[in-house]
This record gives C-alpha cells, structure tokens and sequence, in this order.
C-alpha cells in the first residue's frame, strides 16, 4: 500500500474509533465560536452523542452539527445570572451517565480554562462516573487570532497570562497585581467588562502605563465579532461608547499594537472598526 493512501486510512480508522460508552460523559471544548475551529474528535463525539449539555458560548453554528437525535439541555451561565447553577450541572451530567446515555458536555473555549470543567470532572470522579475531556481552542488565542494580535512576540512580549476577571460573587477580584503590571508580556482578561474599573485601577496604580494598547474583543470569531482597539485609561471610556456586552476578552499589553498590521479583513466575522480608526 503506498505511503500516503495508508496514512489516510490510519486517520479514518482514528475519527472511526469507538463512540462514547454508555454511562460515559465527554467533557468538550468547541472552541471560541466559528464552527471551523472546532477539533476532528469534537466533531465526531457531538456526532456520537445521545445527550449534549451545553453553555451559552457554544455558537449556534457549532450546535447545528450535533447528532439530530440528541437530547439538547442549555445550562448556560451568564455573569450575575445563572440559568442553571453549578451544582445543578454536575447533577444533570450524573443522572444522564446512570441513564447509561452516551452524554457529552459541551462547553465554548477549552474546558479547563475558566470552564468550569475541572470541578464538573471531580464530581464525575465523586460520583465513580466514567469521563473523557476533549480540550477546545481557548477564546485568547482565537479571538487573538483572529483580531491580528500575536500572543507572544519576541520585541513585544515574552509571557502571555490568562486572567479571570470575575471571581464568585462573594469575593472581590484579589490578583497579584504587581506580577500583572510587570512589562513584557500579554494579559488576557476573561470575563473582565463588570471589573474593568479594578483593572484598569490596579494595572496602572502598580506602575502599567496608562498608554498601555488595550484590545476589546465581543463574541471573536463570530459573524457577530467587534473589536476595538484603545488604551488602558480609555478603557472604560470605550466600553461605555461602544456598549460592549459579554462574552468580551480585554487583552492589554504592547503586542495589541500589530493588529492593525497583522489582521485579516477577510477573516471570518472580521469588524472593521479596528481599520476605521487608523
């Protein structure tokens, strides 16, 4: 058999595994939205599925190619108004495995990135409930992708660190801001609009210029993305004028300024305010 026509047949045999076992959850990432990022074993377990639980962030396109025979069960989450509590999820993803249904967890991003798929996973552990974890495409680096911001670069920025800023809503948002404020690098805010005023407080009080490149990235990677590009003292500013909504990514460092080089008019869901401002 020649080379290349027994390479495709090992990656056929693989997208051919196995489906899910009866009584076993997937925990799964579909990505920031556009469908197009979505993983091959994403794909084939939501294909596979007899139940799939999913947040808000998973986009409507993604949804659209899930098993059409599948109990579909929104729990989606939004800050300050949860449709189904937490706890109330793990129970779900419990009763549907002792069903013995082929379930999958469906969750926008990557599960264990402020995904809340590490405590979904111990409860399943808790409750001797067999699971998989399938990671996603993380928001930062679709949205940072796609809006033309490199993570890293090595003139501009030599870390990049993934900030949640939304914490439980008995606590306040306590980071180790001094590390944050430190140069060379990028930081990603999740869930940051609420707290921008704290981010935009703490950053400079610990030395972050006020000039510091700010990006705001809404919905990245959708047909509905905007992005905007300001400063770290304009930032609330720009929130409030532009009326931004979740689910928004605050990315602030110094590599934000090549967006206007470095994006893609032609990549999907692409705004143009960016270019409008130049």
């Amino acid at each position: 058999m020649p080379p290349i026509q027994r390479k495709k047949c090992l990656v056929e045999f693989q997208l051919a595994e196995q489906p899910l076992r009866p009584g076993e959850v997937a925990i799964v990432g579909a990505g920031p939205g556009d469908p197009g990022l979505l993983t091959l074993r994403a794909l084939m377990l939501i294909q596979q599925a007899e139940a799939v639980v999913y947040d808000r962030l998973v986009s409507p396109q993604i949804m659209e190619l899930v098993n059409p025979q599948a109990e579909r069960i929104h729990v989606g989450k939004a800050s300050g108004c949860h449709y189904v509590p937490q706890e109330q999820t793990n129970e779900i993803l419990v009763q549907l495995a002792m069903q013995q249904r082929r379930v999958v967890r469906l969750k926008g991003g990557d599960p264990y990135i402020f995904g809340r798929g590490g405590e979904e996973a111990e409860f399943l552990v808790d409750n001797d409930v067999d699971f998989q974890v399938v990671p996603g495409i993380t928001s930062a680096a679709g949205c940072a992708s796609y809006c033309g911001i490199p993570l890293t670069h090595r003139d501009y920025s030599q870390s990049v660190t993934f900030v949640t800023g939304h914490r439980k809503s008995d606590q306040s948002l306590e980071l180790n801001w001094a590390v944050l404020a430190a140069p060379g690098q990028t930081r990603v805010f999740y869930m940051g609009l609420h707290n921008a005023p704290t981010i935009v407080r703490e950053l400079t009080a610990h030395g972050l210029s006020p000039d510091c490149p700010v990006a705001l990235v809404e919905r990245g990677t959708t047909p509905m993305q905007h992005m905007t590009v300001t400063t770290l003292e304009q930032l609330e500013d720009t929130i409030r004028q532009e009326d931004f909504k979740p689910p928004t990514l605050i990315i602030v460092g110094e590599v934000v300024q090549l967006a206007n080089k470095l994006a893609r008019p032609g990549q999907a869901g692409w705004d143009s305010a960016l270019t409008q401002q130049a």
